[in-house]
C-alpha cells in the first residue's frame, strides 16, 4: 500500500484553556490534528483500480461503512513508525518523564510515561479487544513486555524489564456509573482505527475525501481512502486509510507532510484476527515479588502533573486544556487553522542562560528554534514536521499545523 497523510484544524471562538497537559503530549502524533470540523466535504468518487477487484464504492458510502462498522472484537499485531521531526530528547527525556511521574518514587509501568514512546521510531504492538469493556495493549520490545490490560473496571500495567505494576480501579471515589477509561491516556492512538477516527473527525469542507484503489492489509481486502486538505500552507499532505471491504474496520493509516519525504505516521496490522480472544488476554495478576503502585497513592505522592510550564513561564496555556493561557482564539479554518493564544501576563521565553531554564531544556529548545522577525516584533519558531508554534517575544503563542511562513503571517496579520 502507497503512504499517504492527513490532519485536521479547526475555527472556533474564544475560550480559557483548563488543566495542564504533560511535556510529552505536546509531540503526541494525536495532537496533529487538535481540532474538530464539522462535516466532511466529499468529493465524489470511485474504486476502479487496483488489487484486489472488489466492488465499486463512493467516499461517503466508505465512511458510513467505517461508521457503521460493530467489529468489537479482534487481536492482531500492528506494526507503528512515527517521525515528527523531533531532534534526540537527550538529558531532557529524563527530565520530563522525572518531572510527570513526580519524581523519585514513580513508576516506569505509569501509562501517562510509557505510552509516548510510541511518539517516535518504530514499534512493535499486541492488541486484543472484547467488547467496550475488555482491551489489551502490548508494546514489544526485543527482551521485554509493556502491556496495559483493561478488564470492566481494572486497569493493569505492567513492566516486565522492571517487574514493576501500576493498579488502578476505574469510578473509585466518583460517581457510580462512570464509564470505565480507555487503558491508553487520552490521546495516544495505537490501532489504525483511533488515527482514522481522529482524521475524519476533522475533517470540513476544506478537504478532499476520496477513494483511491484497493490493497491488501493484513491478508483482507481493503479500500484505500484518501484524505487531503484542499488548502495551501498545512503541514499534512494527506493521509490514506485502508479500510477492511467486509467489515469496515480501518486496518493502516499512513500521514505524509506536504512537504514530501517518509511518512509522519504509518501504523498497520500485519496480522489481524476478528473471532474472539482469549479470556486470558485480559486477566492479569502480578507475578511475585512484582512492585505495585496503586493509582490514588501514585497521586498523592505526586501531586499535579508537570509539563512544559516547568521550564518554559506561559507554556503550561499551550494546547487545548492547558492552564494560563488568558485568552485564546482561533484564526482562520480548516487545515490552515491557527491558534493565537496570550500567555499569563504575557509572558515570553527566557533569554538563554537564564537561571529558570535548565540546560538540557535549553538545548532542546536551540534544536527547534527558528529566529523570526516581523510587524509582530520578534520570536522564536519551534517546528516539528507537524505542529508548528511562534512564540513572540510580546507573550503571544501563535500554534498550528501550518509552516513557518503562515505562523509569521497570522503574526502579522494580528498586529
Amino acid at each position: 500500500m502507497a503512504p499517504n497523510d492527513s490532519a485536521g484544524t479547526s475555527g472556533g471562538t474564544r475560550g480559557t484553556a483548563a488543566g495542564r497537559r504533560k511535556a510529552a503530549r505536546y509531540f503526541v502524533p494525536v495532537a496533529v490534528a487538535g481540532v474538530a470540523a464539522a462535516t466532511i466535504g466529499l468529493v465524489p468518487a470511485l474504486a476502479s483500480s487496483g488489487d484486489p477487484d472488489l466492488p465499486k464504492i463512493s467516499a461517503q458510502e466508505l465512511i458510513e461503512k467505517i461508521a457503521a462498522s460493530d467489529t468489537e472484537q479482534l487481536s492482531g499485531t500492528v506494526r507503528i513508525s512515527t517521525d515528527l521531526g523531533l531532534p534526540s530528547l537527550g538529558g531532557l527525556a529524563e527530565s520530563f518523564a522525572s518531572g510527570a511521574a513526580g519524581g523519585k518514587g514513580g513508576s516506569s509501568a505509569d501509562p501517562q510515561e510509557r505510552m509516548t514512546e510510541l511518539a517516535s521510531g518504530t514499534h512493535t504492538l499486541r492488541v486484543a479487544a472484547d467488547g467496550p469493556d475488555k482491551q489489551r495493549v502490548s508494546i514489544l520490545d526485543d527482551a521485554a513486555e509493556y502491556s496495559l490490560i483493561r478488564n470492566g473496571d481494572q486497569l493493569w500495567a505492567y513492566d516486565s524489564e522492571s517487574d514493576e505494576a501500576y493498579h488502578a480501579t476505574e469510578g473509585a471515589g466518583r460517581d457510580a456509573g462512570k464509564k470505565p477509561a480507555h487503558p491508553v491516556p487520552e490521546g495516544v492512538p495505537t490501532t489504525p482505527k483511533a488515527f482514522a477516527e481522529q482524521v475524519l473527525a476533522a475533517a470540513g469542507p476544506t478537504t478532499s475525501v476520496t477513494v483511491d484503489g484497493t490493497a491488501q492489509v493484513a491478508g483482507r481486502d481493503a479500500y484505500k481512502l484518501v484524505v487531503k486538505p484542499k488548502q495551501s500552507g498545512s503541514t499534512i499532505g494527506s493521509a490514506t486509510i485502508a479500510v477492511d471491504a467486509e467489515n469496515g474496520v480501518p486496518l493502516k493509516f499512513t500521514l505524509l507532510p506536504s512537504a514530501g519525504g517518509k511518512a509522519i505516521v504509518d501504523a498497520g496490522f500485519t496480522k489481524v484476527d476478528f473471532s474472539e480472544p482469549d479470556a486470558s488476554s485480559f486477566t492479569f495478576t502480578p507475578p511475585k515479588g512484582t512492585s505495585v503502585t496503586e493509582a490514588d497513592d501514585a497521586k498523592a505522592r505526586h501531586g499535579a502533573d508537570k509539563g512544559l510550564g516547568e521550564f518554559l513561564p506561559g507554556a503550561e496555556g499551550l494546547g487545548a486544556g492547558g492552564r494560563g493561557a488568558e485568552d485564546t482564539r482561533v484564526i482562520g479554518e480548516g487545515w490552515g487553522a491557527i491558534a493565537e493564544i496570550t500567555t499569563p501576563g504575557a509572558a515570553a521565553l527566557p533569554s538563554k542562560g537564564s537561571d529558570d531554564v535548565p540546560a538540557e531544556a535549553q538545548q532542546f529548545l536551540d534544536a527547534l528554534g527558528d529566529k523570526v522577525s516581523g510587524k509582530f516584533g520578534s520570536g522564536t519558531v519551534f517546528k516539528t514536521r507537524v505542529v508548528n508554534a511562534l512564540m513572540t517575544d510580546n507573550g503571544k503563542v501563535y500554534i498550528g499545523a501550518v509552516t513557518k511562513d503562515a505562523l509569521v503571517k497570522a503574526a502579522n496579520d494580528a498586529s
